[in-house]
């Protein structure tokens, strides 16, 4: 179905992978619709339980293709904020996914590269990854991955790393929360996997409702409209079937049911 991407399934598991080795997965018009086009195909299938974004050939991804960049420069006003849109657009779908969605990271994850890593809910990177908010040296701003990078990096690292551009390693990317781990390269896909074995532990609804509790308490103040939200959020799990199965499973002492064999 797609170009620029290839989806491998594995049970519950898909990896959604960018496929374009040759230019290092940089972002073209093409990748941008059809990873919005997966994600959303990805989201709604109710097989998948965990997605893995990850990039052929040598790089996560490179950021934005340089025959793109400069058809934008080229562009009108108009045209350029509806390119935008398509960029944002799918950067926002990747990181409201209701599946658990982790990020590969091996090589080059710049620019836009270093956006989708952001965007996933978790991120492994491989000992030699390398990331960068590189745009201001090609005279732009990482507007659009800004609300994923400031997310996990916070806005104070990101006033260095969007004006310096400077690389960071996978090491450095886990000092400052950008990585939840870096790990030796030819270790990367067994802690992939690692991870993606703990993911398939938790209910698929409760950890739905996991990530949007996340999104609905992260920087708000606690007062009594939070306070009841939260409450009201662990009262309306607590009758549905897949709570009930959860704590049936946990007394009989035996995997529930929505456990791999």
């Amino acid at each position: 179905m797609y170009e620029t991407l290839e989806i491998v399934r594995d049970g519950g598991v898909a990896t959604l992978w960018m496929n374009r080795p040759d230019v290092h997965n940089a972002f073209n018009e093409q990748l941008i619709a059809e990873l919005t086009a997966a994600c959303r195909q990805l989201d709604a299938d109710d097989t998948v339980r965990v997605v893995v974004l990850a990039g052929r050939g040598k790089s996560f991804s490179a950021g934005a293709d340089l025959n793109w960049m400069k058809r934008a420069g080229n562009a009108s006003v108009e045209e350029n904020i509806e390119d935008a849109r398509k960029l944002a657009g799918m950067l926002r779908t990747l990181a409201e996914m209701t599946k658990p969605t982790i990020a590969r990271v091996h090589g080059a994850a710049l620019g836009g590269g270093m956006g989708l890593a952001s965007a996933c809910d978790i991120c492994i990177a491989g000992e030699g990854a390398v990331f960068a908010t590189s745009e201001v040296r090609f005279g732009i701003i990482p507007s659009a991955i800004s609300p994923y990078v400031i997310r996990a990096i916070g806005a104070r690292q990101a006033h260095r790393y969007f004006q310096t551009a400077e690389r960071i390693s996978a090491g450095r990317a886990a000092e400052l929360g950008l990585a939840h781990e870096a790990t030796a390269a030819d270790g990367l896909d067994a802690r992939v996997q690692d991870i993606v074995t703990a993911l398939l532990q938790g209910g698929p609804k409760s950890q739905a409702a996991a990530k949007d509790l996340i999104r609905a308490v992260a920087d708000r103040p606690v007062g009594d409209d939070l306070v009841e939200d939260t409450a009201r959020r662990i009262a309306s799990l607590r009758a549905t079937p897949e709570a009930k199965e959860g704590l049936a499973a946990f007394l009989d002492k035996r995997p529930a049911a929505w456990v791999p064999a």
